[in-house]
């Protein structure tokens, strides 16, 4: 009797061990280097989401991340990796004379910026798709306007072809046919586009959907640890 109730133990132990690893492999995004954020990695212009188990999976499996940059600020600060290193950032692409989507993202982008207004882990970057229009003082006025601090919010100016490039080929903007239009074709999209501290994208939300933002916040804390 003995040995069937330890049987029976034994095997009831390593069914709930296996549960466990499988919970942990297929429950569980990765951070950079643990098992713990549920935040999944994007390597491709279709959004495909990939879950992986540990730091190893993602060297090996996410080769994808937001090309080097040099754009201007609503300060003039020039705005590079730099800027964003070690920190996990949310970026958006609009203009300053937009009277559609624009508003909408910037106001539910200003609740990001006041949850997180103390954590300088946190940064967000909104790119012009107007640079021609939006220069460094356009930029000043809107930022001061729209209540957006200039340590945590960056508004980013600069040549055109650059900033198009990026948006649809680092940041895959407008899904899809990010790796298809030309930079000449106007980029409009509502997207916000939650990146790790490595330069990889971890998220794309809808910017004028509240919900979409509690979802961001939420992914942006998992990220953060806390």
């Amino acid at each position: 009797m003995h040995g069937t109730r330890f049987a029976w133990l034994s095997k009831t132990i390593a069914r709930l061990a296996v549960l466990a690893w499988l919970g942990t492999l297929l429950g569980c995004g990765s951070g950079p280097a643990t098992t713990a954020t549920g935040v999944p990695y994007y390597n491709t212009p279709d959004f495909t989401p990939l879950w992986l188990a540990d730091s190893a999976a993602v060297a090996r499996t996410v080769t994808h991340w937001i090309d080097p940059f040099a754009f201007r600020d609503q300060t003039n600060a020039l705005v590079t990796p730099r800027t964003i290193a070690g920190k996990v950032h949310v970026a958006n692409f609009f203009f300053t004379a937009c009277p559609s989507i624009c508003p909408k993202m910037t106001g539910l982008m200003r609740a990001v910026q006041d949850t997180f207004r103390d954590d300088p882990r946190v940064l967000l970057l909104s790119y012009s798709v107007t640079p021609w229009v939006d220069s460094v003082a356009r930029l000043k006025q809107y930022a001061d306007q729209e209540g957006i601090k200039a340590d945590k919010w960056h508004l980013l100016t600069g040549d055109r072809g650059q900033l198009y490039t990026l948006a649809r080929r680092s940041y895959f903007a407008e899904e899809r046919i990010g790796f298809t239009r030309d930079s000449t074709e106007f980029l409009h999209t509502e997207h916000l586009i939650l990146v790790d501290e490595t330069r990889r994208i971890r998220g794309i939300y809808n910017g004028t959907q509240p919900q979409e933002i509690d979802h961001l916040i939420a992914d942006i804390r998992a990220l953060l640890g806390r």
